[in-house]
């Protein structure tokens, strides 16, 4: 071998160690960033907590709290409650779901003035960057209350990009029940306000910045048409006590793993649970 053909085949050599270099180099440097970040597990419950069996509410709080064991260990649900201190207005059912959740939650509106009907309790692995409230309408005398849709934008304690909403929501009071009354156009009317808000006030608004959205709550319509249908999936067929999710723009993804529900005995209402799996893009 000539000099000449030394020198161009050392420097080749290092060119491509170079660029092998470059290559490890961005992916130990840059690599969690760019690329989609690992799957995590989110547990999340709807639950009415309702008005009949008052001394039920306490152990069906409990309940929730305890609703899902993985491998062994107690999950920490994001949980959207309904009838929160609706008909029964005795201040116990927030004083319950602090002591239960206790310090590893952040309980939200659970005294708010407006939305204290349907908060929300997000485990500590999420801190809460926002949160919005949306009305909807302001119900009418003897037949609904006035329905909001809570918000809170999440983000992931140890993985800051993976964001995401969690909304909650209880539809107008007895729409779409099979019984009919001097009240059905009106509420047939809010129903449909309803879900022109939770489609375009809520997930659009969100969506609108990237953000995916995962979303309880009681609707009274079973089964419920989709809010968006070529993006919107739900956990549960039919049933009123819905759990649905719309992927963000930004391209997180959102995947169901199983399903389950649990008994409350109080007003008709059982909690349910969607175990999913979210990683951001």
């Amino acid at each position: 071998m000539n000099p000449t053909e030394a020198i161009n085949r050392r420097r080749a050599l290092a060119l491509a160690g170079g660029a092998l270099l470059g290559t490890a180099g961005a992916l130990a440097a840059g690599g969690r960033a760019d690329a989609a970040g690992a799957w995590q597990r989110l547990v999340v419950v709807t639950a009415n907590i309702g008005r009949d069996r008052l001394d039920r509410r306490e152990q069906a709080i409990r309940d929730v709290r305890r609703a899902v064991t993985v491998d062994g260990r107690l999950a920490k649900p994001l949980v959207g409650w309904q009838e929160i201190g609706e008909g029964d207005a005795d201040g116990r059912e927030p004083r319950w779901i602090d002591q239960h959740f206790g310090t590893a939650y952040r309980n939200l509106y659970t005294y708010d003035s407006t939305a204290h009907r349907v908060p929300m309790s997000v485990p500590k692995t999420y801190d809460v960057v926002d949160r919005r409230v949306t009305r909807v309408h302001g119900g009418k005398d003897g037949v609904s209350p006035h329905r909001v849709i809570t918000q809170a934008l999440l983000q992931h304690a140890d993985d800051p990009k993976l964001r995401f909403v969690f909304a909650n929501t209880h539809y107008v009071a007895g729409a779409w029940n099979g019984r009919e009354d001097p009240h059905e156009a009106w509420r047939d009317d809010m129903w449909r306000r309803h879900f022109r808000a939770h489609r375009d006030d809520v997930i659009g608004h969100w969506r609108s910045r990237g953000l995916p959205v995962v979303w309880t709550g009681d609707v009274n319509r079973t089964p419920m048409p989709l809010l968006l249908p070529n993006h919107e999936k739900r956990a549960f067929a039919r049933g009123i006590d819905q759990i649905g999710w719309v992927p963000g723009t930004n391209g997180t993804q959102i995947r169901l793993s199983w399903t389950k529900t649990v008994p409350m005995h109080v007003d008709g209402h059982d909690a349910r649970v969607a175990v999913l799996q979210i990683r951001r893009a």
